[in-house]
């Protein structure tokens, strides 16, 4: 069977491209973390979550000092090519906050505005 290369654009957000990690067995939505062609090569070569900091201006491995690591299970492409979606087995917390999932509810929407 011949595999489809799938071309990601990475000019939309200057060499990088937008990354959510999900829990691969409950789905819940854990982080959002951008990839570069380097930080993406070494993902699917390793498994593990590598994505580059913007803030440190470098590449980075989830759970390096924490421990909180990610497996990942799987590496999807959204229908634009311009995000991906990587299914992780999480050991430990994926917020840097102490809690699983980046993201929480907002009783009020309307103050996010």
């Amino acid at each position: 069977m011949k595999m489809k290369k799938i071309k990601l654009n990475w000019v939309k957000m200057n060499g990088l491209v937008p990354t959510i990690a999900q829990d691969s067995k409950t789905k819940e939505v854990l982080m959002l973390a951008y990839s570069s062609k380097e930080s993406l090569c070494k993902a699917v070569e390793t498994r593990q979550g590598w994505y580059y900091s913007r803030s440190r201006n470098r590449l980075w491995r989830k759970g390096a000092t924490s421990g909180n690591a990610q497996k990942i299970k799987s590496i999807a492409v959204d229908c634009d090519n311009d995000a991906l979606l990587f299914e992780v087995e999480q050991r430990g917390n994926a917020c840097c906050k102490g809690t699983k999932s980046c993201f929480r509810e907002v009783s009020e929407p309307q103050v996010l505005i």
